[in-house]
């Protein structure tokens, strides 16, 4: 890293990537009154969807409202160029219904570009990142491009994505790219290697896109969007598009013999890829291999857009010769005739380490440096936008001078849950978030989310007043609603318990109290007041246990404690406390390999106050 003198220009925060962690990085940072430069290799490129044209799903679904109620940008995006949107686990409990949508790709990308525009103090600039800045005390304190400009700033937030030494493989070739006609990003790597930053590579990878007028999908299960839309933003009261369907088919034997004939020349199987790949969405190529005696695999077809007739054959991921996607392809029911657009690939990528952050983002080598998105080792849009908008807050107090960080734990948000999964436990594959990671899943629900984290956006000036007494007026809404259930008694019992039994719902039992009858009320409201009458008992077991989590979050454990000095521990337990440095005695517990025994030792020597220091003799 080299020092910052002879810089150009001066900023609060620099973003290095424009992809869905860099946008919401940037507009938090610039929302948030500071001087923002956003950089990215190409401006046409900006919040591209570059896997599936969708937004949401199972636990993403969630993250996306959590973007949302902390003032991000992707919910509305999202709705702004949805053309169908589905709830999914419709069927089951409250804490996993998710909201998912489609989007017309090219609009998700020009609507996000006009919002990023539109934001006060945010710069946007095409330049391509090759190196940081230091100041005299090695905090990071700003970028140089591949063509010497230096920007000097208090704090950067780097947002690569898939693009930091990107090396594309298709069929039998290999070539350097970020993603299909985009180039890599190089030199950052070792520039962050220098500093002593442990470096990995992983592996993604995209199936092929087909044309619509190639098809024939009256041969498929259609999948037409929901009635009543599932918004993801407070904002949206109507849908903006047309909607479009999605259709259903399956591969079959002949698919999986063609595909298996031309298994020699896979990248993933001949040792060209070393990466390692995402385990929950596998290739077509892994698929055969894991699940040998399925005779089929279901593939979902979506459209890009409203203006074009491509479709993304979701389930069908691969970098197998072009020749072979298109020929297995014909054997599907429905796309026998199918004619490729764009041929699937896959993509090895560079990724820091998650573990030398704090659950700010914020990097414990290098103050003042953060890190959000694929970068970090995660997967998905909605990952790294979670991301973004936490490691933007927190660059933006960095950059005020502040001591003051911004932490989610993991029974505030899903996106707390992500980042303690990361900075605690590392990643060694692509880490995808789901419902089942969240110990606090039902506290973490839709309906309670501006509720949640909405206090937060305020106090950082993310939404205005206007908008927050907007909402808090909902979730007062239903506390008034739920006291004057339970004081109302019908035959000898309060509303309130007749709205917990099977079926009823909350619409039913607010007609039956005389002061509410005839009232309409608003959906939230409604799901919210529902949900926690039926789910009363669990909810209160989750929050006993919440207040314990948080007994041990409150055992706070040093950053510079000398674990190798502690001989009390495993050596095992040594490196991993060493490499993570947990913040509370509760994270401590959480790193995997740290025994119980092991967390006795350091709360008796923090009681003692003897747990020794780096740097400090006993």
């Amino acid at each position: 890293m080299e020092p910052a003198a002879d810089t150009r220009e001066s900023w609060d925060c620099i973003v290095v990537g424009a992809g869905h962690a860099g946008c919401e990085a940037a507009a938090a940072a610039a929302r948030m009154g500071r001087r923002t430069l956003l950089l990215t290799l190409s401006l046409d490129a900006l919040a591209h969807l570059s896997c599936n044209p969708a937004v949401g799903g199972v636990a993403k679904g969630h993250v996306v409202l959590e973007v949302d109620a902390l003032g991000g940008l992707m919910g509305e995006v999202a709705d702004a160029s949805a053309v169908q949107y589905r709830l999914l686990n419709r069927g089951k409990g409250p804490a996993v219904r998710a909201p998912r949508a489609q989007c017309d790709r090219e609009r998700y990308r020009l609507e996000m570009r006009r919002a990023l525009e539109n934001v006060p103090g945010l710069h946007i600039r095409q330049a391509h990142v090759t190196g940081l800045l230091a100041d005299e005390n090695g905090a990071a304190a700003g970028v140089i491009t591949s063509t010497g400009l230096r920007f000097r700033a208090r704090s950067v937030v780097l947002c690569t994505g898939t693009f930091l030494d990107g090396l594309i493989h298709l069929g039998d070739i290999s070539f350097p790219g970020g993603r299909a006609g985009e180039p890599a990003a190089v030199g950052l790597t070792e520039a962050c290697e220098r500093l002593g930053l442990k470096h990995g590579r992983l592996k993604t990878g995209t199936p092929p896109r087909v044309w619509g007028w190639s098809l024939d999908l009256s041969r498929m299960t259609e999948q037409p969007p929901d009635e009543r839309p599932f918004f993801f933003s407070r904002r949206t009261t109507a849908q903006a598009l047309p909607s479009r369907s999605c259709y259903l088919t399956r591969t079959n034997p002949r698919t999986h013999e063609i595909l298996r004939s031309a298994f020699d020349r896979a990248p993933l199987f001949t040792g060209r890829i070393t990466g390692e790949g995402p385990r929950y969405c596998p290739s077509i190529e892994l698929k055969l291999v894991r699940f040998a005696d399925r005779d089929g695999h279901q593939l979902y077809l979506e459209p890009e857009g409203l203006h074009t007739s491509e479709y993304y054959v979701n389930g069908f991921a691969t970098s197998l010769p072009e020749e072979v996607q298109e020929e297995a392809l014909r054997t599907v029911p429905g796309m026998e005739n199918a004619v490729l657009s764009r041929p699937g690939y896959a993509i090895e990528y560079d990724y820091f380490e998650p573990v030398h952050l704090r659950r700010t983002l914020e990097s414990r080598v290098v103050p003042r440096l953060f890190f959000a998105g694929q970068v970090n080792g995660t997967s998905g849009y909605e990952e790294a936008a979670g991301q973004g908008i936490l490691a933007g807050i927190n660059a933006a107090l960095a950059a005020s001078g502040s001591d003051e960080r911004f932490v989610l734990d993991r029974a505030e948000a899903y996106i707390g849950v992500m980042v303690d999964d990361l900075v605690t436990r590392g990643v060694g594959e692509p880490y995808r978030l789901f419902t089942s990671r969240a110990e606090y899943r039902l506290l973490l629900r839709t309906d309670n989310v501006y509720r949640r984290l909405m206090p937060y956006a305020r106090k950082f000036g993310l939404v205005s007043d206007a908008d927050y007494i907007e909402m808090e007026r909902l979730w007062l809404t239903v506390d008034e609603l739920r006291s004057m259930l339970a004081s109302r008694f019908e035959d000898g019992v309060p509303l309130l318990r007749l709205l917990r039994r099977p079926g009823v719902t909350a619409a039913e039992v607010l007609a039956r109290h005389p002061a509410l009858k005839g009232r309409s009320f608003d959906e939230r409201v409604l799901a919210s007041l529902e949900t926690e009458a039926k789910y009363e008992g669990y909810i209160a077991r989750q929050l006993a246990e919440v207040e314990r989590f948080r007994k041990n979050e409150r055992l706070a454990l040093p950053e510079d404690v000398d674990y190798f000095a502690i001989e009390e521990l495993r050596y095992e337990s040594r490196e991993k406390l060493a490499a993570v440095r947990p913040a509370s005695i509760g994270q401590a517990g959480r790193i995997p390999g740290v025994t119980p025994a092991d967390l006795s030792v350091l709360l008796v020597l923090r009681k003692a106050g003897k747990l020794p220091r780096l740097g400090r003799k006993p």
